[in-house]
């Protein structure tokens, strides 16, 4: 048997009876002689506890002091876990983020991981050991401050260890069964995925599945980690995300047309109104938005006016970005010489993904038929050769998320999907 790592989030741990139930998932794992490094996020809404307290103490705390701040709810969770885990018999030992050696670069609160020098967590493993790790955090390479990775980041902490320990899988428990055609939230005859390859998974995560973070599956096709996506709630088999299928009986699962549709409420429409229809004018808008740091998805230029030569250029970007973008744009606006801005925080994007889409003749109409016949109107469009998305109005998305889902044949005949948690990670 190998050594595994196992990830649990914040649903799994939310309370104590919570923790006693994953001790006891840890312990048989290692009974079965299986190495188990567990990765662990903090205690169901403590993370969201601390930036409110944060927020009531200082409106602009500073980014070290709020990386510190954050980071006490993994300490707290994967002390807890390690007490449970000796109170059943077994031993095992709790480190942070930078005992655990992992190395990050010095963004505070989005920190990138550069480096995994896990030398503690191998010698606790060498002496019969569980380790137990905090997620979500490292040590920056220069200054050695504590960071955080970003929400989520607990996920891309097991994945980043399980490459240094070269593990057979990464486990990530979860709230549902493993990874489905749609959110069950949304849609509850939503099908639960046997097997999804890296890019399929890497197309519905950047689309707004929230199963699995982007950056975690990002991480685990570059150094081709195995992922099993399970619940932490049931012992039912979940979603295996590799590169190879996985073998069921004599046969091995084959690859669906449509992986599954997607969808994300947190992105907001910026339209830079009346921009001059020349070269250059489209490098200085995005220029000064990836100054200021800001990601972007989707971008539309418009055909220009004839008789103005003047065009309009629209972007999505995360919410939390919105105020920050519009005062960079506002900034360069003399030297960009658009007319005005345009914001809308009201928006949706629904994206189909799937590996057959590009052989696969109708699709495309399929798609749009179905956003037509359920009365959603299209805003913007982007496409790639496993994907397509559209941008709506918020109030629209779970309609239009239900009439994809049934029109392209993905409702499941059996009971409806189980949800055991609340948040889905």
């Amino acid at each position: 048997m190998g050594l595994v790592v196992q990830k649990y989030g914040g649903s799994s741990v939310a309370d104590a009876e919570g923790i006693k139930r994953v001790a006891k998932r840890i312990v048989e794992a290692k009974k079965n002689g299986h190495q188990v490094v567990v990765v662990v996020s903090a205690m169901g809404d403590t993370t969201d506890e601390l930036i409110d307290l944060a927020e009531q103490v200082s409106p602009m705390p500073s980014g070290r002091e709020f990386d510190m701040l954050l980071t006490a709810g993994e300490r707290i969770s994967m002390a807890l876990l390690a007490m449970a885990i000796k109170n059943l018999g077994h031993s095992a030992q709790s480190f942070t983020g930078s005992q655990a050696g992992v190395i990050t670069d010095s963004v505070h609160n989005k920190a990138r991981i550069i480096d995994v020098t896990p030398g503690r967590i191998r010698t606790a493993l060498d002496e019969g050991n569980i380790a137990i790790v905090a997620g979500f955090q490292g040590v920056s390479q220069d200054k050695k401050d504590i960071t955080t990775l970003g929400r989520g980041g607990s996920d891309t902490t097991a994945v980043a260890l399980a490459a240094a320990l070269d593990a057979e899988v990464c486990e990530i428990y979860t709230d549902v069964d493993g990874v489905f055609t749609a959110d069950p939230r949304v849609v509850k005859k939503a099908r639960k995925i046997d097997w999804i390859a890296f890019e399929d998974m890497l197309e519905l995560a950047a689309s707004g599945s929230k199963v699995l973070l982007h950056r975690c599956v990002e991480y685990a096709r570059r150094y081709n980690i195995p992922i099993h996506v399970r619940s932490s709630f049931s012992g039912l088999q979940g979603t295996w995300v590799s590169n190879e299928p996985i073998q069921q009986g004599d046969r091995k699962v084959e690859q669906a047309i449509i992986s599954g549709v997607a969808h994300d409420t947190s992105e907001a429409k910026i339209t830079v109104v009346g921009v001059p229809d020349k070269p250059g004018e489209a490098a200085s808008i995005f220029r000064a938005i990836a100054d200021a740091e800001i990601n972007i998805d989707m971008v539309v230029q418009n055909v220009s006016a004839a008789s103005t030569g003047l065009t309009d250029i629209s972007f999505t970007l995360p919410k939390t970005e919105g105020r920050k973008a519009i005062d960079a744009l506002e900034k360069a606006k003399t030297a960009i010489g658009f007319d005005s801005l345009r914001y809308d925080d009201q928006i949706g994007k629904i994206s189909l993904v799937g590996a057959g889409m590009k052989t696969n003749p109708g699709v495309t109409a399929g798609f749009f038929e179905a956003l037509s016949d359920a009365g959603v109107n299209i805003e913007l469009i982007s496409t790639s050769e496993i994907r397509i998305s559209v941008v709506t109005r918020a109030d629209d998305v779970p309609e239009a998320v239900r009439a994809v889902h049934t029109a392209f044949g993905l409702d499941s005949d059996s009971d409806e999907a189980v949800v055991y948690g609340g948040t889905g990670r």
